[in-house]
């Protein structure tokens, strides 16, 4: 039974650190790794690829339902994200993909559509899944729960840094508006708001290496991960 397979969740909001941190967590514990969020920047994808309405919650749910989305992992360790058979990782990573993702989880819908997909990928010898609701919605059963925070200001300069690093021509205050947006919209909706767990362990990851953070985590579950 998928039941009795562990499970540690990963929540927080955008810039916190928890896909940086959930990947590593999950390779150190040699457990299988769900990105939630890429679930969502997939059908946003999707729905951009169609010229869908975002103002159309009937189209985004059939898009949901609809969208075929693969994981997969090259041999240097990088997740590729296939969206309808298309290698779409890099356009996942986009803030365009990911204000649409935040527009469509916020439709009831849709977060059902996806919710057994996530759910699906409960899998001996375990999971750490990364996202906005996964210990309080997706998997309320887990026997570890993480959330994650960190100043809008330092998760605007992480993003800033890493699409720079890119190439991609953006500014530290722009981001920042978006970040401090996104904040609201999440924790304001309807479904599944963003909130921890009332058993999650809280960690400001503000000013903190990933190594600090990942052990952190790990330190939470004795014997597993050391």
């Amino acid at each position: 039974m998928t039941d009795d397979v562990p499970v540690l969740t990963i929540d927080g909001p955008s810039g916190s650190g928890k896909g940086t941190i959930s990947r590593a967590v999950a390779h150190r514990l040699g457990w299988h790794y769900l990105d939630s969020g890429a679930l969502y920047r997939a059908v946003g994808v999707a729905a951009a690829w169609a010229d869908l309405d975002l103002d159309d919650p009937g189209a985004l749910v059939r898009c949901a339902f609809d969208t075929e989305i693969d994981f997969r992992e090259t041999p240097d360790g990088d997740l590729r994200v296939l969206v309808n058979g298309h290698d779409a990782t890099d356009e996942l990573r986009t803030e365009t993909a990911g204000a649409a993702a935040s527009a469509i989880a916020a439709i009831p819908a849709v977060r059902t559509a996806l919710r057994d997909r996530q759910r699906a990928f409960r899998r001996l010898p375990g999971l750490v899944a990364d996202g906005r609701d996964m210990g309080t919605v997706i998997f309320p059963d887990a026997a570890w729960k993480v959330f994650l925070t960190a100043s809008a200001e330092e998760r605007a300069e992480r993003r800033y840094n890493q699409l720079k690093n890119k190439g991609v021509s953006v500014t530290l205050a722009g981001l920042l508006r978006e970040i401090l947006a996104r904040d609201a919209r999440d924790a304001s909706r309807a479904v599944a708001p963003l909130r921890p767990a009332p058993e999650a362990v809280c960690i400001d990851t503000t000013g903190l290496g990933i190594d600090e953070v990942v052990d952190s985590v790990l330190a939470l579950l004795p014997g597993r991960g050391v």
